[in-house]
Order: C-alpha cells, then sequence, then structure tokens
C-alpha cells in the first residue's frame, strides 16, 4: 500500500485555522477592539517633537491675550507637531453616470478565376463531369458584425468625521497624519480608518481638515463581526472562485 506523505493535510490544517483565527474571535461574543497601545498614532504622542524656536525666550505674562503661546486666548491651537490631533471631516457625495454603444459591421467578397494557367483548367474541365469547370476555382465570401454596449451608474454619499494625529513631520513641511476609530453596537464592530497627508495652511483655525485635502488619502470603512461573516462567502469558496479558470 503507498505511504501518504502527511504534508499536504497538515499545511491545509494550518490554512483553515488561520483562516478562522478571525471569526472565533466574534465566537458567542462580540468582536473584541483593536489595541490602541501601539499604533502609530499612540507612538508619536510619546516621543517628544522638535523645539519650535533654537533661542530663549522671554518671560512672557500668561495672563496677556497678545502672547504668543498656543494656551492663550488667541493663540494658534491648530495641530503642527508630532502627536497633535486634529479633525478629519469626510463628506462624500458623488454621483457618475456613463454609458457608451458601439457598432461596427464590414462585409467582404472575393473570387478568383484561373482562365489561362498553362492549360490546368481546360485539362481539368475533360476530366469533370458535364457542367462542371474550373473557370472560377477560388471564391471567399466573408461578413463580420460588432455590437458592445457598457453602461456605469455609480452614487456614494459617506459623512464621517474621525480624530487623527501627526505621526510625522516631512522635511518640506508636510504633515503625516493616521487616524482610526471603532464603534461596537451589539455583536457588529464598525471601523473607521484614515491616513495621508496634510499641508499645515490647510487646517482650519477650528483645527479641521477636509479629505479632499488629504494628498493620498486612504479611507477605510467597514466592519467585522456576525453580520459581516454572513455576508461574506466562505473561504473555501473565495479559493475556488479565484483559482478555478471557469
Amino acid at each position: 500500500m503507498p505511504r501518504v506523505h502527511p504534508f499536504p493535510f497538515l499545511l491545509l490544517g494550518g490554512l483553515v485555522a488561520v483562516s478562522a483565527c478571525g471569526r472565533l474571535d466574534h465566537l458567542g461574543k462580540p468582536p473584541s477592539f483593536t489595541p490602541n497601545t501601539e499604533t502609530s498614532e499612540h507612538v508619536a504622542m510619546l516621543m517628544p517633537g522638535l523645539p519650535l524656536r533654537t533661542q530663549p525666550q522671554r518671560t512672557v505674562d500668561q495672563a496677556s491675550l497678545w502672547s504668543g503661546e498656543r494656551q492663550s486666548l488667541l493663540g494658534d491651537r491648530r495641530a503642527m507637531t508630532k502627536g497633535d490631533i486634529m479633525t478629519v471631516v469626510i463628506e462624500i457625495d458623488e454621483k457618475a453616470e456613463i454609458s457608451n454603444d458601439t457598432a461596427r459591421s464590414r462585409s467582404g467578397s472575393e473570387s478568383l478565376g484561373m482562365g489561362d494557367l498553362f492549360g490546368l483548367p481546360q485539362r481539368l474541365d475533360d476530366s469533370l463531369p458535364d457542367g462542371a469547370s474550373m473557370a472560377e476555382a477560388v471564391e471567399l465570401d466573408s461578413t463580420s458584425k460588432t455590437t458592445g454596449k457598457g453602461s456605469v451608474k455609480r452614487k456614494e454619499k459617506l459623512t464621517l468625521r474621525v480624530a487623527a494625529t501627526i505621526v510625522d513631520v516631512l522635511p518640506n513641511g508636510v504633515l503625516a497624519i493616521a487616524g482610526s476609530q471603532e464603534l461596537r453596537v451589539n455583536f457588529e464592530l464598525r471601523e473607521l480608518l484614515v491616513t495621508g497627508y496634510v499641508r499645515p495652511e490647510d487646517i482650519s483655525r477650528k483645527n479641521e481638515v477636509t479629505y479632499d485635502k488629504i494628498a493620498s488619502a486612504r479611507v477605510s470603512y467597514g466592519g467585522r463581526g456576525q453580520i459581516t461573516d454572513v455576508q461574506q462567502p466562505r473561504y473555501g469558496q473565495q479559493i475556488l472562485d479565484t483559482v478555478l479558470p471557469f
């Protein structure tokens, strides 16, 4: 009896175990929140930023309205340094409709006759039945027709607000931001992730920035939990859809 190698079964069992880890997290209980102690926002808040001024500052009366400090009444409290927090406003209301129609038709006809080809048609005619002739030896007809139609209709509307942290200040002064937010309702966890690059001058006096002023913006709004598991196909079905060519 041939010996069966156990490695394929171990590999298959490992893949099944890894794929099931995400579902086992909320098996019979609400999904767990993502720990926020090792995130990029937390690390940026722990690391002290560079000093804004290298020269010694003179003592300023803290009660003065004209103080240049950020804590003063007229101070600029916008996020500027690593670890500062700002509000990202996401308001998407877009609608797109595209429709294309394409039609193409072509017909061709060719005829080739061999009237005098070293007398071969005449010699062949003698051996053919009565009424048959090789004068029109070749005849080709072709017809092609192509019709295409495409339509795209999309409508998106999303209104969100999330607090983001400055995780890095680039040499040109552009701020790299990252923000995350998780909300758990019953057994479904909704999560919002935002990353990108912001210019300091695009931050409003309310310490807010809109999504259309964020370069390389990455916005993810989704969730995980029992409802999401039911809406998603099984891992085996997804693998088969990827591997099978038909």
